[in-house]
C-alpha cells in the first residue's frame, strides 16, 4: 500500500452527529469525512450519510466487527455494515485490533487480545470474512492498551506486519494510541513506530488523550498532545504522508473549531510533503 491510495494523503474530518447538518450545508472544503459505521445503519444519519457521499469521500470507521472474537464475525452485523457500504460507496474501511462481542452481544468498548499465534489465526479468519463480504482490502487500527496480557508473545509490530502479509489488509496507524500504549508500557515510542509495516500503513489517527494516575487513557475528547504531534510529524518523515484525520468523540468542539483542527492537520501533512521534494 502506498501513499496514493483511494484517498489521497490530506486531511479529513471525523464526522459526528453533532454536525451532520451543518457538514450537509457547508461550503467549506472538507476532502473527505469519516465516521463510525455502525452510527448510520438506519434512519435520519443514514440518509445523512448519503446526502454528504454525494459531495465529499467517506470512509467508514467500524467499531462492532469484533475482529479478535474467537467467536467470529457476527454475520447479521456485519451484513448491515456491508449494505451500508452498498448505499455510501466508502472509500475506506477500517476498524480495530480488539474484541468487543460475544454470543451476538456488543459491549461498549474495544478490549484488548493476547498477541500470540492462536489470536493471530483468529484475526486473520476473522479479517479475511469481513474482506470478502466487503469486497475489498480493510485497515486494522493498532490498539491504545492499558495492560500486557501475559499470554503475548509476539510483539505488536511482528503482529501487525504477519496480519497484513497474511490477509492483504492495511493497517490504520493511531499515533495516538502509540503515545498512550508507549507510556503506559515503558516503550519507546518511536521504536514501536519504526516496528509497524510502513509498507501497509494506509491512514493516520490522530487524538488527545488525559492522564488517570501513571496511566494515559485515550479519551478523543481533547486537543492533541505535544507528543502526539511530534510522533505524527516523525511518522511523516519516515513514512510518508497518507489521509489522516483527528478523531473526537466526547466533549466535542463546534464545526469551526474541527475544520481548523483539520487544517492544522494538513499543515502538517503540507511540510512534510515539502520537506520530501527538497
Amino acid at each position: 500500500m502506498s501513499g496514493q491510495g483511494p484517498i489521497p494523503a490530506v486531511a479529513g474530518l471525523g464526522l459526528r452527529f453533532a454536525h451532520l447538518g451543518e457538514v450537509i450545508a457547508t461550503t467549506a472544503a472538507i476532502p473527505f469525512v469519516e465516521v463510525h459505521g455502525e452510527n448510520h445503519l438506519s434512519g435520519p444519519a443514514g440518509v445523512a450519510l448519503e446526502v454528504i457521499r454525494q459531495d465529499r469521500a467517506v470512509s467508514l470507521h467500524c467499531v462492532g466487527l469484533s475482529l479478535g472474537s474467537a467467536q467470529g464475525i457476527d454475520d447479521s452485523h456485519l451484513q448491515r455494515l456491508t449494505e451500508l457500504a452498498r448505499r455510501v460507496e466508502p472509500a475506506l474501511v477500517s476498524e480495530h485490533l480488539a474484541w468487543n462481542a460475544v454470543d451476538h452481544a456488543h459491549l461498549a468498548d474495544l478490549l484488548p487480545l493476547p498477541l500470540n499465534r492462536e489470536s493471530l489465526d483468529v484475526v486473520c479468519r476473522n479479517v479475511e470474512r469481513v474482506q470478502e463480504a466487503f469486497g475489498r482490502a480493510i485497515l486494522v487500527e493498532n490498539p491504545a492498551t492499558y495492560v500486557q496480557l501475559p499470554q503475548s508473545d509476539i510483539p505488536e509490530g511482528a503482529f501487525m506486519a504477519e496480519l497484513c502479509r497474511r490477509t492483504g489488509c492495511g493497517m490504520l496507524c493511531d499515533i495516538a494510541n502509540i503515545v498512550v500504549a508507549a507510556h503506559n508500557h515503558g516503550w519507546d515510542p518511536r521504536a514501536h513506530l519504526a516496528s509497524f509495516p510502513a509498507w501497509a500503513i494506509g491512514e493516520y489517527h490522530l487524538a488527545g488523550h488525559e492522564r488517570a494516575g501513571d496511566l494515559l487513557i485515550d479519551t478523543h475528547d481533547r486537543d492533541i498532545g505535544a507528543a502526539t504531534w511530534a510522533l505524527f510529524d516523525a511518522a511523516l518523515a519516515s513514512i510518508g504522508p497518507r489521509p489522516a484525520l483527528a478523531e473526537r468523540d466526547r466533549a466535542i468542539p463546534s464545526l469551526a473549531e474541527m475544520l481548523a483542527e483539520m487544517a492544522l492537520v494538513q499543515t502538517h501533512l503540507d511540510r512534510a510533503e515539502e520537506r520530501r521534494a527538497a
